[in-house]
This record gives C-alpha cells, structure tokens and sequence, in this order.
C-alpha cells in the first residue's frame, strides 16, 4: 500500500488526518519459463484499490516505492463517481503493471504472509 496523497490537518467531511492511498486487492501470480507468453501476460495482471484511509490505521514501515501518480487525475473528489474512480483505478494499474514488469520493488508484488 502506497500514499498517493496525503492530508495532515483533515477536511470539513473528515475532520481527522487521512491519506488516499493505492495498494494491491490481487496479485500477480507465480510465472515460469516453459509458460506461453499469452499465459505469463495473463498472469502478470495486477488488481490494485485506491481508498481514504485514517492516519491511525496505517502503519508506518522502512519500505517504500517511488511510483509517482498523477495527482490531477486521481484526488479524494474522484471517489465520489464510480466511473471516474473505476478510470482512476486503470491508471494506477498501468503503473503497478509496468512496475511489475520492469523487476523493480519485486517485495512490493509478493503478498504478505503472516
């Protein structure tokens, strides 16, 4: 999970400090040589999540990644409409995808296990 924008002092609507973050719902799954490339682009997907969440549930790590998003195009006022979450959702998928498939942050792409 990733904070694409912050909010320390909070909203008239959420009057708490809050962040909209981007994680991954889905994973991408395990891939191997003999795999058709067909079968590895199918298992490369990657189904990610965007959401406001309170600073008091977050918990803060060492790790990072330095995906940078657009943040005229995804802000808390896109939560509101579904289509424009949903075309929201798309573009942080691109860049989860294309993270992905440049090998970088491989830890990021691993779910947790506890």
């Amino acid at each position: 999970m990733g904070i694409v924008k912050p909010s320390d002092e909070g909203t008239s609507d959420k009057p708490f400090s809050h962040a909209l973050v981007a994680g991954i719902d889905r994973y991408p799954r395990k891939v191997t040589k003999k795999m058709s490339k067909k079968k590895i682009q199918k298992r490369s997907k990657v189904k990610p999540f965007l959401k406001v969440v309170n600073y008091n549930h977050v918990m803060p790590t060492r790790y990072s990644v330095d995906i940078s998003f657009d943040k005229t195009n995804i802000n808390k006022e896109l939560m509101k409409d579904p289509m424009k979450k949903k075309k929201a959702r798309n573009m942080v998928r691109t860049k989860f995808e294309e993270r992905y498939k440049s090998g970088k942050n491989r830890w990021f792409f691993q779910k947790l296990k506890f």
